[in-house]
């Protein structure tokens, strides 16, 4: 057991762990408590997300500060996503003692450069690079107004990302991301940290469905771009059948579906709904045109489902590629499709994914590894 003190800024409340990036600060925060590390949480609250009495069994102390939006935050050159969570008491309960300091993503990193935490150990738990994510943001954005917000933001974010100098060690979700922190950043700690997440053990079904599955939030523009895609470019006019499930989808979307009898939208599942979809689907089929960090549903996917067929940057880097079946174009997708249609899963390529994943991706090894790190052990 771990005798380590450490604080951890989160940019967002992390309970109920339900999309992405609280996803992994959730399940790092259980490891690494699991371990016996003193936690001292501190959250920028966001609309819309309550605060969490279930944060308390694993921290010591959970402290909250409101997230300062409007203008106050949008008139700088800081990105607005890291201006917005500024707060001078979080600063000060920070320096009540010597511990190291965890800024969960760039959106937390306000204080990373502040001379008064010079002589902390400071670290950084990188989760996209973040302003390739807002750039791409930018090109799947149809709304003018969002457009140019996802295009400055961006442009801000390049420049703020020379502060990630001042972190002591850097914790990235893959290895491509590692690899172009590296470049930018050479003779600093950079090591590759895969995300935290809700699986322990695997949980899939053999035998085959009838049915593919793509899920996602559907009002993240990148999720409705991949959706779009696969209706347009790959199920319209095919005899396989194509369910799409996720939050809030577009009318684009829901419309654009309307007009396949194979293709039919679930909105807004919840939890035990979409589990049943994952773990039922012949295939769950998960394309991104984002290249950046870890997509967290590729693991889920992974855990729970069966056969799982991604584009090439769904992958990025993961070392996840032999679990998957790999297709680019819309043609090589559907042939995809063909070949799996009849190939039910089996026991051992379950045993593979356990083997693999167990290897990499297990919360508790990972948490040792993190708590190494941070003693200099």
């Amino acid at each position: 057991m771990s005798d380590l003190h450490l604080h951890i800024v989160s940019f967002d409340v992390p309970y109920p762990p339900n999309y992405g990036g609280v996803i992994d600060v959730y399940y790092k925060i259980r490891a690494l408590h699991n371990q016996g590390v003193h936690l001292y949480l501190h959250i920028i609250e966001y609309p819309g997300r309550d605060k969490a009495p279930e944060l308390e069994a694993f921290c010591d102390k959970v402290y909250y500060y409101p997230r300062i939006t409007g203008w106050k935050s949008a008139f700088s050159l800081s990105p607005y996503i890291v201006k917005s969570r500024r707060s001078e008491t979080m600063m000060q309960n920070l320096l009540k003692d010597k511990h190291p300091v965890l800024f969960e993503g760039l959106h937390s990193c306000y204080y990373l450069d502040d001379p008064r935490l010079k002589d902390r150990l400071l670290i950084y738990r990188e989760s996209n690079i973040e302003h390739q994510y807002y750039f791409n943001l930018f090109k799947a954005e149809h709304h003018l107004g969002k457009k140019a917000y996802f295009l400055i933001e961006s442009l801000k974010l390049l420049l703020f990302q020379r502060t990630l100098k001042h972190a002591g060690i850097m914790l990235v979700v893959s290895e491509c991301d590692t690899a172009y922190l590296k470049r930018h950043f050479p003779g600093q700690k950079i090591v590759y940290l895969p995300s935290f997440h809700a699986n322990e053990t695997l949980n899939t079904l053999e035998g085959d469905g009838s049915f593919a599955l793509y899920h996602g939030n559907l009002e993240v523009p990148e999720n409705e771009a991949a959706a779009v895609f696969l209706i347009k470019q790959v199920f319209a006019g095919s005899r396989h059948q194509l369910v799409i499930a996720g939050m809030k989808p577009q009318k684009r979307i829901t419309g654009l579906a309307s007009r396949y009898p194979n293709i039919r939208v679930v909105p807004n599942p919840g939890d035990a709904e979409l589990f049943n979809l994952i773990r039922t689907a012949r295939v769950n089929i998960l394309v991104t045109f984002q290249a950046t960090g870890l997509k967290l549903k590729l693991l889920n996917t992974l855990y729970n489902g069966r056969h799982c067929l991604v584009n090439p940057p769904m992958l990025n880097g993961t070392g996840l590629d032999d679990l998957c079946h790999i297709a680019s174009s819309p043609e090589e997708i559907r042939r995809k499709l063909d070949q799996l249609e009849h190939l039910p899963f089996d026991s051992a390529e379950a045993e593979k994914r356990m083997e693999i994943l167990g290897n990499n991706y297990s919360n508790a090894r990972n948490a040792e590894r993190m708590i190494r790190l941070i003693s200099g052990d």
